[in-house]
């Protein structure tokens, strides 16, 4: 395996996720895993982790886009070392929130990112996966369409500039698309696994 992640934190049996984590460590040592990480990990959870492991994370896998740019836990990984991959990286997680009034609207329709698109001769989406690049984070969109998939692959021929990236930066709105993880539990989100 390349990467090995924790999906998710558990903070009300955090020894739980420690072991957790501990046999990732065990995977790496023995050799089927060459990288492990987490994901969903908080700074808070990241702090409270990092002095009962051996290794360092080498990703936290999290939600980030234009609406939700996490900069204090992107931070926290500048510090410790850890590569931001970024899950829901178009900001797509908000299309599993129809109705809700404090979920952002589209990304891809944004004022700002359109006319960088525009201005460039890109898509939004390729924009927007730019603007992971040039911020130096790994971003994972989700496609099953063909067309889309080597869509965002061509991203490779342009860059943005300060100001460009410090526009969809200013997009952030703090509001979380995705599962708060301090409110993961057992009783919230167990689900059997079939064999």
């Amino acid at each position: 395996m390349d990467l090995y992640l924790l999906h998710q934190p558990l903070p009300q049996d955090f020894d739980a996720t420690v072991d957790a984590y501990r046999a990732l460590e065990r995977l790496l040592d023995e050799g089927p895993a060459r990288a492990i990480g987490v994901s969903n990990f908080s700074p808070a959870h990241l702090e409270a982790v990092l002095p009962r492991l051996s290794v360092v994370p080498a990703v936290n896998q999290v939600e980030v886009h234009p609406y939700y740019n996490q900069p204090a836990l992107r931070a926290v990984h500048a510090e410790r070392g850890i590569a931001t991959q970024a899950w829901s990286p178009l900001g797509g997680v908000y299309v599993y929130r129809p109705g809700d009034p404090e979920a952002p609207k589209s990304a891809l329709r944004d004022p700002v990112i359109t006319g960088i698109a525009e201005k460039h001769g890109k898509t939004p989406a390729q924009v927007v996966l730019r603007w992971h690049l040039d911020s130096g984070r790994s971003a994972i969109p989700k496609s099953v369409r063909p067309e889309r998939i080597a869509e965002n692959l061509d991203v490779f021929d342009f860059a943005l500039s300060a100001d460009e990236i410090a526009a969809i930066d200013a997009l952030d709105s703090g509001v979380r698309g995705g599962p708060n993880q301090d409110e993961i539990d057992f009783r919230t989100f167990d689900r059997p696994i079939p064999e």
